[in-house]
């Protein structure tokens, strides 16, 4: 069977590229890629500030390959982020949506973690915007992509401050216990606890009890440790 390519699809000439949730290392890296390969395919692009609020409130500004000089090194994200509970109702994501047609903006790029890309998603559903999405969060937790935008900066950020912590501990033979962030996913927690050499690992998706944690500090203890992380 034959498949002809469609003829009468509008080729999108403008889009609209925003930064939303938390902001994450390699952000302000993935929008210069994004407005160089934009622009280098004859695309314009505009930059949404602030990302669904400033949709909302039509902050939006140009983005030419020039603006993207010296943003590699900086860190969080030169569109700014933030969340939106005006854009949670239909009413304000018609809002949005009604900013974007005014603008030209014909399709959208969202870099950002699973609940902004939700709302992408909405905004494709409710309004038609089509959109590509960018996985930009240190938690790791977007199906689809081994590593997102931020991971690798997490890990390495935090195994930084542990390296110092494991010393204290080993110098007052103690026991220390640090918590990082993932949200509702254990990935950071588990390929630090690995590259640190933690004691022990608990994550969201392994429930583990205190007395389990217990006996394995006891066995520690009496292999000759004096000191352990959790």
């Amino acid at each position: 069977m034959e498949i002809k390519p469609q003829t009468n699809r509008k080729q999108i000439q403008k889009i609209g590229l925003y930064t939303s949730g938390g902001d994450s290392p390699g952000m302000n890296a993935a929008i210069r890629a994004v407005v160089r390969v934009a622009t280098h395919q004859g695309l314009s692009v505009v930059g949404i500030m602030s990302g669904y609020q400033g949709m909302i409130e039509g902050h939006f500004t140009d983005l030419p390959t020039r603006a993207m000089a010296n943003i590699l090194q900086r860190g969080g994200t030169i569109l700014k982020s933030g969340r939106s509970m005006a854009f949670m109702k239909p009413e304000g994501r018609r809002q949005a949506a009604e900013n974007l047609k005014r603008a030209g903006i014909e399709g959208l790029i969202c870099i950002g973690g699973n609940g902004s890309l939700a709302g992408a998603r909405l905004l494709y559903e409710e309004h038609g915007f089509p959109y590509v999405a960018l996985p930009g969060t240190i938690d790791n937790d977007i199906f689809g992509t081994d590593h997102t935008i931020g991971f690798d900066t997490a890990l390495n950020t935090a195994l930084d401050a542990i390296d110092k912590i494991r010393d204290t501990a080993a110098s007052h033979d103690r026991l220390f216990i640090v918590e990082v962030m993932g949200r509702d996913a254990g990935f950071i927690a588990l390929e630090v606890g690995i590259a640190g050499g933690a004691e022990e690992v608990v994550v969201p998706e392994s429930p583990v009890t205190v007395d389990v944690i217990v006996d394995k500090l006891k066995k520690s203890i009496s292999s000759g440790k004096l000191s352990s992380l959790i």
